[in-house]
């Protein structure tokens, strides 16, 4: 097994992001890691931004979606002792902003959620499918279950 030194776990703030990132935060206490948080917008519009943005968590923004979104982020990071220099909030295509921002920062593991998906669904692609492939590190994807 390799040792990590610096774990990026991304969230979508779905019922499961607390799941994911109590592996996260165990794979980080096992290995001594550095743990990052980046979770990727690409549900809410943005008009004045371009994709691949790093939107900033220490001005408050004027859309109320991006200002809870950035809320969220923030609560997780403080409920897992993420320091703030170590969360991203980016505009963009999960799949894509994901792995850059692992290669940008030196990251060697990726945690995040992965449905299982199967048939047309995997065809078509998820989040977890498309960092699977396209990462240069190690990706734990936890298997989440069906509600």
């Amino acid at each position: 097994m390799t040792d990590y030194k610096h774990i990026l776990l991304a969230v979508d703030f779905s019922a499961h992001s607390e799941d994911i990132a109590q592996q996260a935060v165990l794979m980080a206490q096992q290995n001594q890691a550095q743990l990052s948080l980046v979770h990727v917008l690409d549900n809410i519009p943005m008009p004045q931004v371009s994709y691949g943005s790093v939107i900033s968590l220490n001005e408050k923004a004027d859309n109320d979606l991006l200002e809870a979104e950035k809320q969220k982020l923030l609560a997780m990071a403080k409920y897992l002792c993420i320091d703030s220099g170590h969360c991203w909030l980016i505009w963009g295509v999960p799949k894509q902003e994901i792995v850059q921002l692992a290669e940008r920062t030196k990251v060697d593991l990726i945690v995040l959620g992965s449905h299982g998906r199967h048939g047309l669904a995997l065809l078509l692609g998820s989040t977890a499918t498309g960092v699977l492939h396209y990462a240069q590190c190690d990706v734990l994807a936890v298997r989440l279950q069906a509600d």
